[in-house]
């Protein structure tokens, strides 16, 4: 890589800083430049030392970890990875930090923490390698609830259409983006973000209180229908199964596809199999190359298809893959897919 990735550790957890400096420390493209217990030493600490990476606790002392975040983004934009624990509590402040412009984060172990810190320990120095590459976009605040889209109402009262989104690193805020874009009937949308049991729930009722359409955790078996959204719930496949005349949500957890479940390689063969010309297939930004292949199939079905363009992904791995097989038609600004979709699907003929 060149260069070694400059890491600050932020904890108010003198424990948690050892581990994770020593942990970074023994990857030869790390370096640990320092060690804050509070957001208020941190901030001396980022002018000092200018790290590249910063790995933030949610919950610490005189000031908690997003307000923290919120004001780095806004006066300092630059790489943050979250650690934080899988309470309901910690799931929501991560889902806030992703909103808020953090690259991505690493679940705190529930017990144990110097062994669960080992078993992460090549996670957390990915993730910390892939936040130093990352396009970091200015966040002053949090997300408010969507207002209606600017966009006209497109009169979707059908299942014929169906669009499938595929996202991983930077997704949270991308999705959010994208979903907030789409008037209340738009058509039905299925959705595989990388994320793991105990996110997704969160995830899309937090959505739903955003966006105008209808966002949920996906159950099996369940009817797609207009205007509603489904998540693929963590480390369960999402499918897309005809069922009559209609189509359907079919969960699986069948072994790892693309080194992830849920796959999006997955979902959207799926619903090339099941909807061909009649779907839209999107890929946003991620690490890796999982969708590229599915997406590859859904355009030899008929599928339009787009990818988000470089210059707005926060990583741009799995849109890059895609366009590198010729899977997309087109890439755009994350804020011009939502129009974009709309405007496919009005154009194009809808098979039956």
């Amino acid at each position: 890589m060149g260069d070694k990735v400059r890491v600050l550790v932020v904890d108010d957890s003198a424990l948690m800083r050892q581990l994770l400096s020593t942990m970074m420390q023994s990857d030869r493209d790390i370096e640990v430049v320092g060690a804050a217990p509070d957001p208020l030493v941190a901030r001396q600490m980022i002018k000092d030392l200018n790290p590249d990476v910063v790995t933030l606790d949610v919950e610490m002392p005189n000031m908690d970890g997003i307000s923290f975040l919120e004001k780095i983004m806004k006066l300092r934009p630059m790489p943050v990875l979250m650690i934080s624990s899988l309470t309901q509590a910690g799931v929501e402040a991560t889902l806030q930090a992703l909103e808020l412009g953090a690259v991505d984060y690493v679940a705190k172990p529930k017990v144990d923490l110097q062994q669960g810190l080992a078993e992460k320990q090549a996670e957390i120095i990915e993730k910390v390698k892939i936040a130093a590459r990352a396009r970091v976009r200015n966040r002053s605040s949090a997300p408010a609830r969507a207002a209606a889209p600017a966009v006209a109402r497109t009169g979707f009262s059908t299942t014929e259409r169906i669009v499938a989104i595929g996202a991983s690193t930077g997704g949270v805020e991308a999705l959010r983006e994208l979903l907030c874009g789409m008037p209340a009937d738009s058509p039905a949308a299925v959705v595989t973000q990388h994320m793991p049991a105990g996110f997704t729930t969160r995830f899309a009722k937090r959505l739903d209180s955003l966006a105008q359409v209808t966002v949920q955790e996906a159950a099996d078996g369940q009817r797609i229908l207009p205007g509603h959204v489904y998540i693929a719930p963590g480390d369960w496949h999402l499918e897309v199964v005809r069922a009559g005349s209609n189509y359907a949500c079919r969960l699986n957890d069948a072994a790892p596809v693309s080194g992830h479940r849920p796959s999006v390689d997955v979902l959207f063969r799926s619903v090339a199999a099941s909807a061909s010309a009649n779907a839209i297939g999107v890929i946003l930004t991620g690490m890796g190359k999982d969708g590229a292949e599915g997406l590859k199939q859904m355009r030899a079905a008929g599928a339009a298809t787009i990818g988000q363009n470089e210059a707005t992904c926060v990583v741009y791995g799995m849109p890059k893959a895609a366009a590198a097989l010729g899977a997309t038609e087109t890439e755009l600004p994350i804020e011009k897919i939502a129009a974009a979709i709309l405007d496919r699907c009005r154009d194009r003929h809808v098979r039956i």
